[in-house]
């Protein structure tokens, strides 16, 4: 009954915070009031409430899944400029709250990406979240516009066309401009209509017409990598429907997205120097060298060796660009790193070596999959790939260069002044020739109360990223883990990251202040352990490939 009473007044409200989101200017000033742009959003109001009416036909997601884990698909507008033209379907999952009395509202999450499926996450989050949190909260998935089952875009790309981080080097670097523009134009054949209309700002109008559409005045939500993006752009659009946010190994929103996938390498120096001092204090144990400087030594040297002939492991070729670009993820934990380097020392020497601990090398590590196979078909191969360049260009083309020659420039420079993976993070990528954005990028600055958690060693996201997130959302507290590796945080086994992000979630209270705490080796491990495995359907944690957020 009371959902029923709340239906028509919510009806009214998510088209009044819609409406005026429609506008480009809604990140920044909004236009005078004019009886075109009145009547405008009186259509646009008009048009949405359609959209809210919906009720979703749940339903069991699949025949071998959980009863309890139901599955449904709304529309949504293409372009909320014009709410009344196309419409794409949103694919969305939940788990109830197991104690319906005590019920708080609904969590949705994100595992990252962009382009990670998120339908699964509630399968994921039942598995890992503690019972008081599920007891408070109906677990809400979805995929993301254009991603998975929510419409998926594809641009037909072959996988090597997939493969976009690619090392500088003069005499390969024409044709990896005109890969650049081929992908584009690619993508423009296949879905130039749709692609413009993938972008964050419209998947957190998504999340918005969703709250409406299941009855709810707020959301709460934990979104992980590119998730706190997302997250943090909703606050910006509806501050007043926001929560509990948890954003977890946080995207830094000055910097998306160019100055994002630039943070790989810059965050991979200082990593790579603790790796250095970290097999030193174990020279007599692993043999890469007495100091700091010995160690930097052993590991260029056998960059220069596979650069002139590849190292051979099982037959497979590791040459000095596939070395640096493994050991930009893999120094994040000196462990890894130095086992790796060591197995690398004997495969280089023609003595028997360990493919497993080379996987970083050799590309043997699976990147993952998300769904199950039933799901995998109904989806492009390429989707994933078409919908990160379409979140990562059409978010903020401002961020991209139009001219060829200066990512031929930077790649030189940040190959000098970040050895490890400069140029592989700054040479060309498709950005250069995708259309101008629709809507300027959106500035993240507000007072929305919402929790930031962050690994001071995380490969994909790095500390000074997150701590720039914090300082964007004036509201918030953040959780810093010293010592903490791995993309990822929450939940870790870690007593005091977990026991503070649980009792935000429970309590809705901000911690008073920042919180610091130690990572163990448990949690680490747990973390290495995540880093590894396959990217299973319900994941709580962000899709594990080396080249996503």
């Amino acid at each position: 009954m009371r959902r029923r009473r709340l239906a028509p007044l919510l009806a009214v409200s998510v088209t009044a915070t819609l409406a005026p989101a429609l506008a480009t200017s809604t990140a920044t000033a909004a236009p005078a009031a004019t009886s075109s742009t009145a009547s405008s959003s009186a259509a646009a109001k008009g048009a949405l409430d359609r959209y809210v009416k919906q009720k979703p036909r749940w339903k069991r997601c699949e025949a071998d899944a959980p009863a309890e884990f139901e599955c449904a698909t709304i529309k949504v507008p293409l372009d909320y400029r014009v709410p009344g033209g196309k419409r794409i379907d949103l694919a969305i999952s939940r788990i109830r709250s197991t104690a319906p009395g005590k019920r708080h509202g609904v969590l949705f999450s994100n595992p990252g990406g962009p382009g990670g499926q998120g339908l699964y996450m509630p399968l994921g989050l039942r598995e890992r979240l503690p019972e008081s949190a599920q007891r408070k909260y109906d677990l809400i998935g979805f995929d993301p516009r254009g991603v998975g089952r929510s419409s998926p875009v594809s641009c037909d790309l072959e996988p090597e066309e997939e493969n976009w981080l690619r090392p500088y080097k003069e005499e390969t670097f024409d044709k990896d401009v005109a890969w650049a523009r081929e992908v584009v134009n690619k993508c423009e054949d296949k879905a130039g209509d749709t692609l413009a209309h993938i972008t964050t700002r419209n998947t957190a109008r998504d999340m918005d017409l969703l709250r409406a559409v299941l009855g709810e005045k707020k959301i709460s939500y934990l979104g992980y990598s590119y998730g706190t993006y997302l997250g943090a752009v909703y606050t910006q659009l509806f501050p007043g429907r926001a929560d509990r946010f948890v954003l977890d190994s946080a995207v830094d929103p000055a910097r998306a997205w160019r100055g994002m996938i630039q943070w790989w390498a810059e965050g991979a120096e200082p990593a790579f120097d603790r790796w250095t001092g970290w097999a030193a204090e174990r020279s007599e144990k692993y043999g890469l060298g007495d100091t700091p400087k010995e160690v930097d030594r052993t590991f260029w040297s056998l960059v220069a060796q596979a650069d002139e002939k590849p190292i051979e492991v099982e037959g497979q070729p590791t040459t000095g660009d596939d070395i640096r670009s493994g050991m930009r993820r893999a120094v994040f934990s000196p462990q890894e790193a130095t086992e790796a380097i060591v197995e690398l020392k004997k495969a280089a020497a023609h003595e028997p070596a360990s493919a497993k601990k080379l996987a970083a090398f050799t590309g043997a590590e699976g990147a993952g999959t998300a769904g199950s196979a039933a799901a995998a078909a109904e989806v492009p191969s390429d989707n994933m790939t078409a919908s990160f360049w379409a979140v990562v260009c059409g978010d903020n083309s401002a961020a991209w260069s139009r001219d060829p020659e200066s990512y031929r420039q930077d790649a030189i420079e940040d190959k000098g002044r970040y050895p490890l993976y400069g140029d592989f993070a700054s040479s060309i990528k498709p950005c250069a020739f995708w259309d101008k954005s629709v809507e300027p990028a959106t500035k993240v600055n507000n007072k929305v109360r919402s929790l930031v958690v962050q690994n001071e060693w995380d490969s994909q996201t790095p500390l000074p990223s997150g701590q720039a997130l914090h300082a964007d959302l004036k509201g918030s507290r953040m959780v810093t883990v010293l010592g903490g590796e791995g993309h990822g945080v929450y939940p870790n086994g870690n007593a005091c990251t977990d026991g503070t992000v649980t009792d935000y979630l429970i309590s809705g209270k901000l911690p008073a202040k920042d919180v610091t705490c130690e990572a163990t080796a448990d949690s680490n491990a747990e973390a290495r352990k995540n880093q590894k495995r396959d990217a299973l359907p319900g994941s709580p944690l962000p899709e594990r490939a080396p080249d996503r957020f």
